[in-house]
């Protein structure tokens, strides 16, 4: 599963479609944000993908935790959020 990075310049439709394809390919998808701007393009995405995926009968939720990210340009440890986004149902994968 690809990680997504969210920065504050991320653009939700698109975002929001790599989302839902995860969600539909493997049934979850991952979000990384630092900041709050960040958060709050993630939390579009999250509910455009919410609508591309509806129509599918995929319920999308999101449990959000904390998590550390080493920065190595700056040698530092910075403090982001991870979005873990998964179906409410289970969803049947085409083989």
């Amino acid at each position: 599963m690809t990680t997504l990075r969210v920065s504050s310049h991320s653009d939700p439709s698109a975002t929001a479609g790599a989302i839902a394809n995860g969600m539909r390919e493997i049934g979850k998808a991952e979000i990384q944000v630092i900041g709050p701007r960040a958060v709050n393009q993630a939390v579009k995405a999250i509910a455009i993908a919410r609508g591309y995926v509806a129509a599918s009968g995929i319920d999308l939720y999101c449990v959000p935790s904390f998590m550390n990210i080493d920065m190595a340009e700056t040698e530092q440890e910075k403090t982001g959020i991870q979005l873990s986004i998964r179906s409410r149902h289970g969803i049947a994968h085409r083989e």
